[in-house]
């Protein structure tokens, strides 16, 4: 689901996430970074941050109970 599907309203709503303490737009905000740190690395070839931020990525999915992305390139499925 991409970001641009979600509406609008959605981001701003202050309701907790999976019993967190964010909302769902920083969720989303939080996910958005987590991509970008993670194409950064990829550029850089360091496959420790990017499985640090695969990692993140697939955390923050679940708690937006969203598809989870795989990263078979780093043997994560």
């Amino acid at each position: 689901m991409a970001l641009a599907s979600i509406h609008e309203r959605e981001l701003t709503v202050s309701r907790p996430v999976n019993n967190q303490n964010y909302t769902v737009g920083q969720s989303w905000g939080a996910l958005r970074k987590a991509w970008k740190g993670y194409r950064i690395a990829k550029v850089q070839n360091d496959d420790t941050k990017m499985t640090e931020y695969a990692n993140k990525i697939r955390k923050i999915q679940g708690e937006l109970n969203i598809a989870v992305s795989s990263f078979p390139n780093l043997g994560i499925s």
